[in-house]
């Protein structure tokens, strides 16, 4: 996920094209790591061929979700969360085949719009944002002035009722590091 100094988020539309999840709000981009990859090499891979910049990023944590997307399929993966910070000037290309749209939002912004309808925002983007607070405390403290509006309890209770219309509490957990 990319913030910008003050906090802001950048969601990116998913390509109308995509199989699952299509038109739906999304964190930033994505990556699979490759076998030599760590999660902050495949994402600084991507970075590029998603949004035609290049940049740091650092890993906050890991969690394992399984929801299904109507008739067309599901996501049974392990997530690892990046974050890295751009300037809020930085020039963002939406590339053809991943991304439709691009826009930066606050906190509060995408708290009242997930109340108007929570099933445009992906489900992994929401569980990111929802185990911020569990992320290394190390790169808290690192991001703190950037995470900060994101960590309140009125946020997370948001996020919470939002994961909830795509799936159950069962489905989806923090992965525990030291295993």
């Amino acid at each position: 996920m990319l913030f910008d100094k003050n906090g802001r988020l950048v969601l990116t539309r998913r390509a109308k094209g995509k199989m699952l999840w299509p038109e739906d709000w999304d964190g930033t981009f994505a990556s699979h790591p490759r076998e030599s990859e760590t999660y902050v090499s495949s994402g600084e891979r991507r970075m590029p061929e998603e949004l035609g910049i290049k940049g740091r990023l650092d890993y906050l944590h890991k969690f394992e979700y399984h929801v299904p997307y109507k008739d067309v399929g599901s996501e049974n993966e392990i997530c690892g969360t990046l974050i890295g910070v751009i300037d809020e000037d930085t020039e963002l290309k939406e590339i053809e085949g991943e991304i439709d749209e691009i826009k930066w939002i606050s906190a509060e912004e995408l708290m009242s719009e997930i109340k108007t309808n929570p099933k445009i925002y992906c489900p992994w983007m929401l569980i990111a944002l929802d185990l911020l607070e569990k992320s290394d405390k190390t790169m808290l403290k690192k991001y703190a002035n950037v995470l900060s509006t994101w960590m309140n309890s009125k946020i997370q209770e948001g996020l919470a009722e939002a994961i909830k219309v795509h799936l159950s509490e069962d489905k989806w957990r923090l992965v525990d590091e030291k295993n």
